[in-house]
């Protein structure tokens, strides 16, 4: 994965820590597990750093709710046109609180996966209440 100055990469680490194991006849699993885990913690602390705003944390918590909810009626009703609603609604939020209130790119412009793993675990960490959306010194969730 190539990053940008804002998202360092492990790349050459990871690359230096297989030609090692391949070296001494070892390829663990474990490593190649720690190194993934560690690029996506990286991320998410990126992805956490771009969402110091309560105002678009709120925001994106809500999209994300509209599009669980458009997918659970796209279930329940068979068709896809609830799940593009939920979908459309909740990009629109959070590009909403990048624009206005954030003053940034949404970095699923530049990393669309990871930034949905980065919506989903944000999501999930405000519902656990790691994440505040009263204040960002509320946050029990720590960046590296």
């Amino acid at each position: 994965m190539n990053h940008s100055n804002h998202y360092p990469s492990n790349q050459t680490k990871h690359q230096s820590q297989t030609a090692a194991n391949d070296d001494i006849g070892s390829n663990s699993n474990t490593d190649v597990i720690k190194t993934d885990e560690q690029e996506k913690q990286k991320f998410y602390d990126f992805y956490l750093d771009e969402h110091q705003s309560i105002a678009c944390r709120r925001l994106h918590f809500a999209g994300s709710s509209f599009g669980l909810l458009g997918l659970a009626k796209s279930v329940k009703t068979l068709s896809p046109k609830p799940l593009l609603k939920g979908i459309a609604a909740g990009y629109a939020c959070a590009w909403i609180g990048h624009f206005f209130f954030e003053k940034n790119k949404p970095a699923t412009f530049k990393y669309p996966l990871q930034s949905f793993g980065g919506d989903i675990s944000m999501f999930s960490d405000v519902l656990r209440g790691n994440i505040s959306l009263k204040d960002t010194k509320l946050d029990k969730v720590k960046q590296k």
